[in-house]
């Protein structure tokens, strides 16, 4: 099964707006949705008037840019995103000053999104990957068995031994608590890489996630052809829902 998921719902009205088109057109399976932010609301009133797959795009990375929410919740969330977006690196380190922040701004986020979409989210992911960060992972605040977003998936030879080694040894942490694809690619990577058609393959007997943001101009382009339709004939895509 594919799974073609759109990030970042809900960030802006642009954001939503070109992730509801390709939803619209059948190019899309899934979004992945923000709140507290500039277009939140809306967004989520446009998304249910549709069967659109919803999950939550935890923010961890950004300032909240929506008129209100919890002046408590600011506070813990912009201490998280100083630590976070400080140092390329702050993602691999367990902070435990920051235990507590991280924990309301999960619980803050997730209740959000009930409040707006009416039900639990169909997964899990983060904005800018920081779902993956040590804090999160380390600290099992989002509840077992939720479908969640694993790292990216590489060929030999498109990344360092290190680096794959480390994506294993997380995805091998996530697996045992959480559900995941099998494999989840980024779309720009892909068009670039012309890897599509093995992601294709993949798709035939595997669960993978294709990640996309519309709002990129090359992106929407590619989704709206008529060879990426060509190339889902014959796949069984759908979203998170049905994995």
């Amino acid at each position: 099964m594919l799974i073609i998921n759109a990030d970042d719902l809900g960030r802006s009205s642009a954001e939503t707006n070109a992730a509801l088109m390709c939803h619209k057109e059948g190019r899309i399976t899934s979004v992945s949705a923000m709140v507290f932010m500039a277009d939140s609301e809306r967004a989520a009133e446009l998304a249910g008037e549709s069967d659109l797959d919803v999950g939550l795009h935890l923010n961890f990375a950004e300032i909240f840019t929506a008129s209100k929410y919890p002046g408590m919740l600011a506070d813990y969330h912009n201490s998280i995103v100083r630590f976070l977006m400080g140092n390329k690196y702050s993602q691999l380190l367990f902070n435990p000053f920051l235990r507590k922040a991280f924990s309301y701004s999960y619980e803050a986020q997730a209740e959000e999104f009930v409040r707006l979409f009416g039900k639990s989210p169909s997964h899990i992911d983060g904005h800018h990957h920081m779902h993956l960060c040590a804090n999160l992972l380390l600290s099992k605040v989002i509840p077992a068995g939720t479908k969640m977003r694993r790292n990216f998936s590489f060929w030999p030879g498109e990344k360092s031994r290190l680096n794959r080694g480390y994506r294993r040894l997380v995805d091998g942490w996530l697996a045992r608590r959480y559900q995941l694809t099998d494999y989840f690619f980024d779309l720009t990577q892909c068009i670039e890489a012309n890897k599509l058609d093995r992601v294709a393959t993949l798709a035939m007997s595997s669960n993978v996630e294709l990640m996309t943001h519309p709002i990129a101009r090359a992106e929407e382009k590619y989704l709206m052809s008529a060879e990426f339709h060509a190339l889902l004939q014959g796949l069984e895509i759908d979203g998170y829902a049905l994995l």
